[in-house]
């Protein structure tokens, strides 16, 4: 368990993506290890989640909570099935010499720190559960929350690229005219703006996996269920929230 809160650390630290192992097409990460360890993380942002289940503004339902927490890691597990080959082939297109366990490795990584996030924030979303009777106003904090988490996660890929990027400003030139290089160079603001297209569409693919797995709070107007049906989609419920809030 030390070795991997350690590694949880480093990762968060950034030491994991040094510019000099970019420079070798690696990345000094475990994912077997970011895996094990957002496993618990996971579990607990959605045990913190389903506690308004258990308020007397929530639908009384134990089983929720359970539900919530094992939903966590299929939501992110799931998002990463989806995204991974349009990223691995958004990383080809801008010429990086990161592999395809390297880009899975980084996608792993940008997951553990939005699971990392979520656990962070999961006292105050579990606080604001006992402490308030809206169902709405819960719904827009974990919107929030999850926002908040992906913006972080989708900051530490970004600058993970940006400095690949910058490693490939950074390499040699080729010892005889024929030799090619290991990391052709890019311009930056195209290989900038090329990841946050991709960011975007992870943030949406999450959502809209959210929406599917749902319910992960409780509607205290219906009974328990694990899965509810699919209908209108995750953006309609978040401005229908927010009507009924304000």
């Amino acid at each position: 368990m030390i070795t991997l809160l350690v590694q949880l650390d480093q990762l968060l630290r950034g030491e994991s993506t040094r510019l000099e192992l970019l420079r070798r097409g690696s990345i000094d990460i475990s994912p077997g290890a970011i895996a094990l360890m957002s496993l618990p993380l996971s579990f607990f942002s959605g045990i913190c989640m389903g506690v308004f289940s258990l308020t007397g503004s929530g639908s009384l339902a134990p089983m929720q909570i359970i539900a919530s927490a094992l939903k966590m890691p299929a939501l992110f597990f799931l998002t990463l099935v989806v995204t991974f080959p349009s990223l691995y082939v958004f990383n080809a297109l801008v010429g990086s010499r990161l592999a395809l366990y390297s880009v899975l490795k980084l996608l792993v990584a940008a997951i553990g720190i939005m699971l990392t996030v979520l656990a962070s924030l999961g006292p105050i979303v579990a606080f604001f559960a006992v402490t308030t009777t809206s169902y709405a106003f819960m719904k827009l904090l974990n919107v929030a929350v999850f926002t908040i988490a992906g913006v972080m996660g989708g900051g530490f890929l970004l600058r993970t690229l940006h400095r690949l990027n910058l490693a490939s400003d950074d390499t040699p030139p080729p010892a005889s005219p024929g030799a090619p290089r290991a990391l052709p160079v890019e311009p930056g603001a195209n290989v900038r703006n090329l990841f946050r297209i991709w960011v975007v569409v992870f943030a949406l693919v999450g959502a809209q996996m959210a929406w599917i797995l749902r319910p992960f709070i409780g509607d205290p107007e219906q009974p328990f269920q694990w899965f509810r049906p699919v209908t209108s989609n995750f953006f309609e419920a978040v401005w229908r929230a927010f009507q009924s809030l304000f």
